[in-house]
């Protein structure tokens, strides 16, 4: 997978997408990370990015011709499934729709900043906007590194173990249940019998009932969700 990230402060990116998990899938050759700095897209000696809104509104809005040069730059090169922006009123980042991107091929990802993006470039050049939650960051940079750490894990070979994801929170709807390591007892605190005994069938059984109860205590709305329920 190619994800080329276009923004105006590359560095915010750096560190989340430097180390980890994000780092070995880039060593093996899974994915392959391209962050492009917008401001080397303008034609203006200042390098401005944005400009005063039409209308009465305050704040700043991202220019169209440095975003439309620099994904249709990318685009003459390769094809691109999705060209996505991060916005806050764009689709909710879910689990199942970081496991739909993470078997695409190559992604562009639009880090969006001030009051946001030209509309022209959401109508015309954009193919999925995407929100990691009901409120507003400075910028869509965290976002960004939000949507490509959730898609990124769930390519094969990415995790030593790729079952892991598997048994994720959300990955099956509900939330995963819970989870212990040794010492089996700690300051008087045990880990549960079940889990000690070896007989995994009756491991799957427990694990499948506490996900359940966690997932009715906790969000409620999954399993509502699940039985197709308002």
């Amino acid at each position: 997978m190619r994800i080329d990230v276009i923004t105006v402060l590359p560095e915010i990116l750096e560190s989340p997408l430097g180390h980890s998990i994000i780092k070995r899938a880039q060593q093996k050759g899974l994915v392959d990370l391209h962050i492009h700095q917008l401001r080397d897209y303008t034609t203006d000696k200042h390098r401005t990015v944005d400009d005063y809104a039409f209308g009465p509104d305050a704040g700043m809005v991202m220019k169209i011709e440095p975003i439309f040069s620099v994904i249709t730059k990318l685009k003459a090169e390769r094809e691109y499934d999705e060209v996505i922006y991060t916005s806050p009123d764009g689709d909710k980042l879910t689990q199942n729709l970081a496991n739909e991107l993470s078997i695409k091929g190559n992604l562009i990802i639009l880090c969006g900043h001030y009051k946001g993006i030209d509309h022209r470039i959401r109508e015309h050049l954009i193919t999925r906007e995407i929100s990691i939650g009901d409120y507003v960051l400075s910028g869509g940079e965290l976002a960004a590194a939000i949507i490509i750490d959730s898609v990124v894990r769930l390519i094969p070979g990415v995790l030593s173990d790729e079952t892991s994801a598997l048994t994720d929170s959300f990955q099956d709807g509900l939330l995963a249940p819970p989870v212990y390591t040794r010492p089996a007892e700690f300051n008087g605190w045990e880990v549960p019998e079940i889990l000690t005994s070896g007989n995994f069938k009756k491991i799957e059984e427990w694990q499948m009932d506490q996900a359940v109860k966690r997932t009715k205590r906790l969000r409620p709305e999954l399993l509502k969700r699940m039985k197709g329920e308002d």
